[in-house]
């Protein structure tokens, strides 16, 4: 369009120039009104110089996008890298955030009854640590106990799988079952180098380990007793103008994550009587230690459930026969639906409330980034930063019950209805 009037004005002016040449010559009359003025040459405010005006605006407008994306690109990689480097900080320090969140009401409950901060956080964290051993130990014996039933029955299962492979509709000879277990364990062998040299790197980890359980242990003690001052301490960092923002968003999103993981907590837990309520009426073997499992993955959510319920049904089908699994998968099908249906809607609400196809990425985002851990996390970072996200878009934060608006001449113009200060 620019073009286009730029080619108008010069015929125009080269028009009002012929005229005038002509009006010159005698050869045209001079009219009774006075030729308009040019047109004002179009400035754009948005560009720098004439060549930027000659963009359109659209492939301006994306270029500008795109730069600004590239930006945030390379600065969320840098940002991911330096987790990566020191993620034997980060995780313990975010596994204690997940913790403080679950214990924080049985602290505050212990405040409310006069009891010292320190002692409280020391009781309930001491309290969390026994009841995690005592299912441990419990777990652990159960499974040492029917250990070797359990070697018997798979046994015995894999020779009926050779039978089948033989009588089936397979009508495999007995030389190539043979051949195939050969290979089977010709591929152990060539292997046992490399499982043996994960062993070892696992081993070498285990200090590691046993500093980032000290790490989780410290940082939920202080996280429990602390963790009010430091967030006020974070928020201090930020510019006056946006400190009432940044604290209304972090305790909503706090409140968030606390709601999730105890209502997580809650749901793991039915999942796992359910479970294991179904298992030990059927006679499967190891139904507190399964049931320990179901507790344990049901904290990575659709996908945990999924596969410590095919672990039970596998274990039921090695035991029992395939009747007694189809049972149990029954079973297993039938509370993952009443979680998913009633027990999800109803304990979280809409607090928390993610579309399913934000946590399926979301999970898979993790599981890639950060392996297990990636997937625990990968939920509640979502729920924190969806709620963080929608309070700061607001346009108006709400303003805290016992905020003092101070005028302009520095007295006190009242405190909101309510408060006590």
């Amino acid at each position: 369009m620019q073009r286009v009037r730029e080619n108008l004005k010069k015929a125009y002016d080269s028009g009002r120039e012929q005229v005038r040449t002509a009006r010159e010559e005698g050869a045209v009359p001079e009219p009774d009104f006075a030729p308009r003025s040019p047109e004002p040459e179009i400035v754009h405010h948005s560009t720098n110089s004439r060549d930027d005006a000659d963009v359109p605006q659209p492939l301006r407008v994306a270029a500008a996008w795109s730069w600004r994306l590239i930006v945030v690109g390379v600065v969320g990689l840098a940002l991911l890298r330096l987790i990566g480097m020191v993620s034997v900080v980060v995780v313990p320090l975010a596994i204690a955030l997940l913790l403080s969140a679950l214990l924080g009401p049985a602290v505050g409950w212990l405040l409310r009854l006069r009891m010292p901060s320190s002692l409280a956080t020391f009781l309930v964290l001491v309290g969390g640590l026994a009841a995690v051993a005592g299912t441990l130990t419990l777990v652990v014996n159960q499974f040492i106990d029917g250990l070797p039933n359990l070697t018997q029955n798979a046994s015995a299962g894999v020779r009926q799988i050779q039978d089948w492979a033989r009588t089936g509709p397979l009508h495999l000879s007995d030389a190539q079952v043979d051949q195939a277990i050969d290979s089977a364990q010709e591929w152990v062998n060539s292997n046992t180098s490399q499982l043996t040299s994960t062993g070892i790197s696992t081993a070498a980890t285990i200090a590691e380990v046993a500093t980032g359980l000290v790490l989780v242990l410290f940082a939920t003690f202080f996280f429990l007793r602390d963790g009010r001052k430091i967030f006020r301490f974070v928020v201090r960092l930020f510019p006056v103008n946006a400190r009432w923002s940044i604290a209304d968003a972090g305790d909503a999103s706090w409140a968030t994550l606390g709601a999730y993981v105890r209502a997580t907590v809650l749901v793991a837990f039915i999942d796992a009587v359910g479970i294991g309520l179904a298992l030990l009426i059927l006679d499967v073997p190891f139904p507190f230690p399964l049931a320990a499992l179901v507790f344990l993955g049901a904290f990575i959510p659709i996908v945990g459930a999924s596969v410590s319920g095919a672990v039970a049904v596998l274990v039921a089908l090695v035991d029992q026969g395939w009747v007694v699994a189809l049972l149990v998968l029954g079973a297993v099908i039938l509370v993952q639906q009443l979680e998913g249906h009633v027990l999800q809607p109803l304990i979280m609400g809409r607090a928390v409330a993610i579309h399913p196809l934000a946590v399926i990425i979301g999970i898979a985002c993790g599981v890639v980034l950060a392996g297990i851990i990636g997937a625990l996390v990968a939920v509640p970072l979502i729920a924190v930063l969806n709620t963080g996200v929608r309070r700061l878009s607001r346009r108006r934060p709400e303003v805290p019950p016992d905020a003092v608006v101070v005028t302009s001449g520095g007295s006190s113009a009242g405190t909101a209805a309510g408060s006590s200060a």
